[in-house]
């Protein structure tokens, strides 16, 4: 299980964060399909693996190693984000193989629709960055997908450096936090 301090539990006055447990699979699962779902009316083919039941990013593997965090609005999943201290097979392609000691990995932000254009996307990463802490990490790397540019004007915007785009054609981001 890694490692974690959570400084606070609520990443603003409505929605409280916790760890996700394996019973949150369901739940998890129809949120991330319901984003893809979004994203495809939307002319984009990101997580559209998720539309055909293919989750190649195991989120249930996340959750049991204790990845996996829920932010939720009463008993209604508002949203989601997985922070990896140990990078995978992804993040190793992008950022190549060496130096990722220091560095927690943030994917899978998803926003329930319902909570959309509320900020929450903002208070996830923010709580990301200040509401928990791992020991012996000091900065937070992230991807996304370069043709987005409304996703990479927000990641920027909340401080986030860029550091170049992947072969792949993913654009890279790190911020130190403390």
């Amino acid at each position: 299980m890694p490692s974690y301090i959570m400084k606070n539990n609520q990443a603003n006055a409505r929605i409280l964060v916790s760890q996700a447990v394996a019973a949150d699979a369901p739940a998890v699962m129809e949120l991330l399909v319901g984003t893809a779902t979004w994203l495809k009316s939307k002319g984009s083919t990101q997580w559209s693996a998720l539309l055909s039941g293919d989750d190649h990013h195991d989120v249930t593997g996340h959750i049991d190693k204790g990845e996996l965090f829920l932010f939720k609005d009463g008993d209604v999943l508002a949203g989601i984000v997985l922070l990896m201290q140990v990078p995978g097979d992804w993040d190793h392609g992008l950022w190549g193989k060496e130096g990722h000691e220091s560095i927690v990995y943030l994917h899978r932000l998803a926003i329930n629709r319902e909570y959309a254009g509320q900020g929450l996307g903002e208070d996830i990463v923010r709580w990301a960055e200040e509401g928990v802490s791992f020991p012996g990490k000091d900065r937070i790397r992230l991807d996304c997908i370069a043709n987005n540019a409304k996703l990479n004007a927000f990641y920027s915007g909340l401080g986030y450096t860029y550091k170049g785009t992947s072969p792949s054609g993913f654009c890279l981001y790190e911020k130190f936090y403390s």
